[in-house]
C-alpha cells in the first residue's frame, strides 16, 4: 500500500509538472520577430481593404487576407509626432506632454481673433525616457529604424526651459535603442521624394531613385542580415514618409490615377503615392516570406493619423481634428498561427496598444518608469476576446498647421463619442454606430450620457496632468 501511494503521488506530481511547464511554455513562447510599419497622414479609407475600389492597394490587402483589419482603431493624435511619441513610450499624448506635431506654432501661441492661448509642450523624445526599442534591444532584440522619426526637433524652447538642449542628433533612432538609423531625423516630411533626398541620414544610390523604394531596401537588407545572424529575434520599425506632403510619386502611377480622375479620385499624385507605398511594403512582406520567416514574424501597419487634402468621407474632417477624420486609421495585424486570417473586429483600439501587445508578445513587462496608456491586444488577436477597457482618450489643447481646428479633448466609450471644446467650454456627443460621420449631435438630447462621458474624460486629464489652453489676460 505504501509502494501504491509513493506511485499515486510521483504521478501526480509529474502530471502536475507537466502542466505547469505547458502552462510556461504558453506565457513564455517564443519572441517573435516584429515588423512595425506605420504610415504617415495616410486616412481610414486610402486602402482598397477598407472599401476605398478607386485605389489599388494588393499588397495590403494581402496582408488583411492573412490576417486581423481594425475597422475602428484610432491613432492616439491628430497630429504626427504625438502619436509617435506614444508608440514608442506606451503612453498617452497627455501624459507624455507630447501634444502637437514637432516644430508647430510659437510658445503661447494665440489664434487671431480668439483668446486661448496654447499651453506649452516638449516638442521632443528626451533621452530619459524608455522606449519600445529599447527595451527589446536589451531583451536580446536586433532593432532597426528606416524612415521617419520626428521626435528629435530641438529648434523650439520646451515644457523645460531650464533644461540644457541637446543637440538634434543626439536624440535621433540609434540613441533611443535602435542598432542601426536610415533616414530618421527632425524632418517632418521629405525634401524630397526622388533622389537626391537631402536627408540627413538617407543617401540615394542613382538619382532619380523613389524613396519608398529605398527604404524598403533597406528594410530587406535588415531582414536578410537579421537571418543570416540566426542568433536572435529582430525588431524593424519601418515609418515610412509616404504619404506625407510635397505629393510626388513616379510618372507611370501618377498618370494611371490621372486616367480615374473624375470618377473618385480628386488628387491622382496623392492616389500614385498610396499605390507607391503598397508596392514597396510588398517588397518587405515578400522578403520575410522568402526568409522563411512568416509564422515567426508578427507585422503590424497602421497610420500615425488621417490625411490631409484627401477625401475622408464617409468620416468628418482630416489631419489636425478630434473628428474620427483626423483620428481613425487603418491597422491590420498579422502573425501566423497566432491571429485567424481574413478576420475583421470592431473593437476600439488606438497607438498606446501597440506598444503593450509588442511588449506582451516578446515576453516583457512596461519599463517601471512608463505609465501604460494602453493594453495589450494578444487576447483580442489569438482569441477573440473582449478587452478590458471602458473608455478610450485623446487630447489636443493646440492649433494643428492649419489652425482651422478648434482645442479639445475627446472620449470614446462603447459607440458613443463626446468631443469637449475649450474656447467654449461645450461638448459634442455622437453615436458612431448610426453616425459615422458625426453629423447628429446628441448632447442635448442624451444629457445624462454627455455629462457622464464628460465627466470621465475630464477626470482622465486630471489623472494625467494634461496641460490645458489658458485665457488671455
Amino acid at each position: 500500500m505504501h509502494d501504491i501511494k509513493i506511485t499515486i503521488l510521483f504521478a501526480s506530481l509529474v502530471a502536475w509538472a507537466t502542466i505547469s511547464s505547458g502552462q510556461d511554455a504558453v506565457e513564455r513562447r517564443s519572441p517573435p520577430n516584429v515588423v512595425l510599419i506605420m504610415a504617415d497622414d495616410l486616412g481610414w479609407k486610402d486602402l482598397h481593404c477598407y472599401g476605398n475600389e478607386n485605389l489599388d492597394t494588393p499588397h495590403l490587402d494581402q496582408l488583411a487576407r492573412q490576417g486581423l483589419l481594425f475597422t475602428d482603431a484610432y491613432a492616439a493624435a491628430p497630429v504626427c509626432t504625438p502619436t509617435r511619441a506614444a508608440l514608442m513610450t506606451g503612453e498617452s499624448p497627455a501624459r507624455l506632454n507630447i501634444t502637437n506635431h514637432a516644430g508647430g506654432h510659437p510658445e503661447n501661441f494665440r489664434k487671431p481673433g480668439t483668446d486661448l492661448v496654447t499651453p506649452t509642450w516638449l516638442r521632443y523624445l528626451p533621452l530619459e525616457r524608455v522606449t519600445l526599442a529599447e527595451q527589446l534591444n536589451a531583451a536580446g532584440y536586433a532593432t532597426g529604424f528606416v524612415g521617419k522619426w520626428h521626435l528629435s526637433n530641438c529648434s523650439s524652447t520646451t515644457a523645460n526651459t531650464d533644461a540644457v538642449q541637446p543637440t538634434e542628433p543626439a536624440l535621433r533612432p540609434e540613441h533611443q535603442g535602435f542598432d542601426i538609423n536610415i533616414g530618421g531625423c527632425h524632418f517632418g516630411g521629405p525634401p524630397s521624394y526622388f533622389s537626391p533626398y537631402r536627408i540627413p541620414n538617407l543617401h540615394g544610390k542613382t538619382d532619380g531613385e523613389y524613396l519608398p523604394d529605398r527604404c524598403a531596401d533597406e528594410c530587406v537588407d535588415f531582414i536578410k542580415a537579421a537571418k543570416a545572424d540566426g542568433s536572435q529575434p529582430f525588431f524593424l520599425c519601418w515609418w515610412n514618409y509616404s504619404v506625407h506632403y510635397p505629393f510626388q510619386a513616379p510618372g507611370d502611377l501618377v498618370a494611371k490615377y490621372e486616367s480615374r480622375r473624375g470618377t473618385g479620385v480628386e488628387n491622382p499624385t496623392y492616389a500614385a503615392m498610396i499605390e507607391g507605398m503598397d508596392t514597396s511594403i510588398g517588397k518587405v512582406l515578400a522578403a520575410i516570406t522568402e526568409q522563411g520567416l512568416d509564422r515567426e514574424t508578427l507585422v503590424i501597419f497602421t497610420s500615425d493619423n488621417g490625411p490631409f487634402g484627401a477625401n475622408v468621407q464617409p468620416l468628418r474632417a482630416e489631419k489636425g481634428y478630434l473628428y474620427e477624420g483626423g483620428i481613425r486609421v487603418p491597422m491590420i495585424v498579422r502573425w501566423p498561427g497566432h491571429v485567424s486570417p481574413a478576420s475583421r473586429t470592431s473593437t476600439p483600439v488606438t497607438t498606446m496598444d501597440i506598444h503593450a501587445t509588442i511588449l506582451d508578445a516578446a515576453n516583457l513587462q512596461a519599463d517601471p518608469s512608463n505609465t501604460p496608456d494602453g493594453i495589450s491586444l494578444l487576447p483580442l488577436l489569438e482569441s477573440g476576446s473582449d478587452l478590458d477597457r471602458e473608455a478610450i482618450y485623446f487630447h489636443y489643447p493646440n492649433y494643428a498647421f492649419h489652425k482651422q481646428n478648434r482645442l479639445g479633448s475627446a472620449i470614446r466609450s462603447g459607440d458613443y463619442k463626446l468631443i469637449k471644446f475649450y474656447d467654449d467650454d461645450s461638448v459634442e456627443l455622437y453615436d458612431l454606430k448610426a453616425d459615422i460621420g458625426e453629423s447628429s449631435n446628441l448632447a442635448d438630447q442624451l444629457p445624462e450620457r454627455a455629462q457622464q462621458l464628460r465627466s470621465d474624460l475630464e477626470a482622465w486629464l486630471q489623472q494625467t496632468n494634461a496641460s490645458q489652453p489658458q485665457r488671455a489676460r
